[in-house]
């Protein structure tokens, strides 16, 4: 049976076409979909995708058991913020402002008012939607005095003064939530402040900053009621609630859930503590995460509708370095599994996480090689509510149902944390830039001795080298002058999909564009 076939029986149940193509869509499903993105949870860290394995995810193993487990996809990022707006907005994230780094917890939001998300697209046709976790995509606090040293608000060591009596503005509940319920940076970047329905819940008096190095975070302001060792389980119990209390709902409901976990501060919760037989408190945290997905999962047993609900699982990027691939080694175990690179990397395992849909007794079990972006969900979810998207919405987003009459991802593009490109299409790919790109070795802080005698650019067929070791550069120019115009081109567009051209969004300088430019083959 080819794989189009088999395909085609994945999601056959999420949605109905009518057999008159012209005609409207006789029946529409609409489940509950709840999307839980765990925070630098490396690919090798979760069991079923990783043969070699130390630590075990029962719970997501099981996930992936009852649906589709994706082995070819891929965050738009190999870093935080960047990846979270893709997921909500279908749309390359280095189209923004932001074309490098992350946001701070003091900076503006990244998503344009106008700018439809996911959680808008639900909200209108017909969901209750609720955001509770990590944003980590920034929004307006009512800053009341620039920061003493006259850093820019996107600076990580900025302390700006905050009136945290007022409310927030730009937040989640601008961007189609209906009901949200977290922080705003990352748990290691102040201030750290549940923030509710646009209102802080608590104005932060004391100072606090993490004591271990992988328990740390960042001196600043700290609300009393803000525990960030009670930071994961406060997030899965208010979601829990937000499940029990619309189960029996007339609408359907949309929980996008974004842990802190098993990012920094790593902090697994003294129940935990030792469980992973690793030594290592990441590998306890990641085991942490796994019980997360446990309890959401409970919750929709006991309340009689998991038949009901589509769950997505995914990772942000790759597992960071600070959870000490060193030590790992030693009682081999690695989070990247096969790939090269970590979190902030061009390579692989900078940006290729686990990804699962399940829709219990819905979905047809099956492990998928489709290649897939995280951008690709909002268009997926259009898909299934039989929603046609305006040229200006989710420009870089494809369906991955099977039965769409909408075009399949052929190609996607890559990103690091210094804003340099790769782009894949069929088994090859073009890291377009010199090293990692990122944190790993070599990179920009390597001697300059070595790094000045590195190609400028990589070219590895990623079917045959998944672990990026043979750079064919040399022998294929083709291929990358070929790569560089599609990749020029999908910049220029706006978009990767069919469709009008659009504007990206007005920035300074693109000095990692203007290289691309600049670098002949």
């Amino acid at each position: 049976m080819s794989i189009k076939t088999i395909l085609k029986v994945v999601l056959v149940s999420v949605v109905f076409f009518s057999c008159n193509k012209k005609e409207e869509k006789k029946s529409i499903t609409k489940p509950n979909i709840i999307y839980i993105l765990a925070d630098d949870l490396g690919i090798g860290d979760v069991s079923i995708y990783n043969q070699n394995s130390k630590i075990q995810t029962p719970n997501i193993d099981q996930l992936a058991s009852n649906g589709v487990m994706y082995t070819d996809a891929h965050t738009s990022s190999a870093v935080c913020t960047p990846t979270r707006y893709s997921i909500l907005t279908g749309r390359y994230n280095w189209r923004t402002s932001l074309k490098q780094g992350v946001v701070s917890g003091y900076s503006k939001s990244l998503i344009q008012p106008e700018r439809s998300t996911v959680a808008d697209l639900l909200k209108t046709n017909g969901y209750q939607t609720a955001f509770i976790g990590k944003w980590h995509l920034g929004w307006d606090w009512n800053i009341t005095m620039p920061d003493s040293l006259g850093l820019d608000i996107d600076n990580l060591k900025a302390r700006p003064e905050v009136d945290f009596t007022t409310p927030i503005k730009n937040g989640p509940n601008t961007h189609g939530f209906d009901y949200s319920y977290g922080f705003c940076g990352s748990l290691d970047m102040p201030p750290y402040v549940w923030v509710e329905n646009d209102t802080p819940t608590s104005v932060p008096t004391k100072y606090t900053k993490g004591k271990t190095k992988q328990g740390t975070w960042r001196y600043g302001l700290t609300a009393d009621n803000f525990e960030h060792e009670q930071a994961l389980p406060e997030i899965t119990k208010r979601t829990v609630n937000y499940i029990n209390e619309k189960a029996n709902a007339d609408k359907p409901f949309f929980v996008y859930m974004p842990l802190p976990a098993p990012h920094t501060p790593i902090l697994p919760t003294t129940e935990f503590q030792g469980k992973s037989n690793l030594d290592n408190p990441y590998a306890d945290f990641v085991i942490m995460v796994d019980w997360v997905v446990g309890e959401v999962t409970k919750a929709l047993e006991t309340k009689g509708i998991s038949e009901n609900t589509l769950i997505v699982f995914t990772s942000d990027n790759g597992c960071s370095p600070t959870a000490n691939f060193k030590q790992l080694k030693t009682k081999d175990h690695n989070p990247s599994y096969e790939y090269r690179g970590t979190k902030s990397d061009i390579f692989e395992g900078g940006h290729r996480v686990p990804y699962i849909m399940s829709w219990k007794n819905k979905i047809t079990p099956l492990k998928s090689n489709l290649l897939l972006c995280s951008t690709d969900f909002y268009a997926t979810v259009a898909d299934m509510l039989g929603v046609d998207l305006a040229d200006n919405v989710a420009e870089d987003s494809f369906s991955h149902l099977p039965n769409s009459e909408n075009p399949k991802r052929e190609s996607i593009i890559h990103h690091s944390v210094r804003g340099e490109f790769a782009y894949r299409k069929g088994d090859w790919k073009v890291n377009f830039c010199k090293g990692s790109g990122g944190w790993s070795y070599p990179n920009t802080n390597t001697k300059k001795a070595i790094y000045d005698t590195l190609p400028a650019f990589q070219l590895y067929n990623i079917k045959e080298d998944v672990a990026e070791t043979h750079n064919l550069q040399a022998e294929h120019p083709e291929i990358i002058s070929e790569f560089k115009a599609d990749l020029l081109k999908i910049i220029n567009d706006g978009r990767s999909t069919v469709g009008e051209k659009q504007p990206n969004d007005k920035a300074g300088s693109w000095p990692q564009l203007e290289n691309l430019n600049d670098n002949k083959i």
